[in-house]
Formats: C-alpha cells, structure tokens, sequence
C-alpha cells in the first residue's frame, strides 16, 4: 500500500522539476533572442559569426532559438562577438525576465 505522505511529496518533487525547467527555458528563450538581436543588429549570418569567433554555427542557431544551453565562456566569447560586454548582456537578460525570477524553486 502506498503511503499518503510519501505519494504527496512525489507529487510536489515533480512539480519543482517541471517549473525548475520551466524557468530554465524562458532563461534560454530570453539569451536567445538577445544574441539574435545583437547579431542582426551588426549584419551578420550565422555561418559567418560563427567562422570569424571559432564558435561552432550549430551552437549558435540552437542558443537563438533558446534550446541550447552554452557554456559560459562561449556564451561570453559571441557576446563580446556581438559589441557587448558580459555584464551588459546579463543587465539585458535581467530586465527582460519577470521580476524575481529565479532558477531554484522554493
């Protein structure tokens, strides 16, 4: 027989994962479409970006389309690609997700 308590926590332990990889993915969608706009913004292709910095043209597609979660240093080497700093990229990302937005749920 199953144990009431225990059934309950299964349940909230899967709802924590679900809306963990929830805020994942809006922080991706978020990054992705910044690169993307930052890309656009200076003229240049995909390919092209990605030959020029040595960052695989893959990495950078899926990164836009939000479904590719980077390393950091690629991630910091397309942004400064793009005229960015790392900090301003990060303020940028800070002001498009909601207020108190946070990886870990509580």
């Amino acid at each position: 027989m199953i144990n009431i308590s225990c059934l309950i926590k299964l349940v909230n332990m899967v709802n924590k994962i679900k809306q963990d990889k929830g805020n994942r993915d809006l922080l991706l969608k978020v990054m992705g479409e910044i690169i993307k706009e930052k890309r656009k913004s200076v003229n240049k292709g995909i390919l092209l970006l990605g030959y020029e910095y040595d960052i695989s043209s893959s990495s950078i597609a899926l990164l836009e389309k939000g479904t590719r979660d980077v390393q950091i240093t690629t991630l910091w080497k397309l942004v400064n690609a793009l005229g960015m700093t790392f900090p301003e990229f990060i303020t940028e990302v800070t002001h498009r997700l909601p207020e108190k937005f946070n990886m870990i749920s509580e």
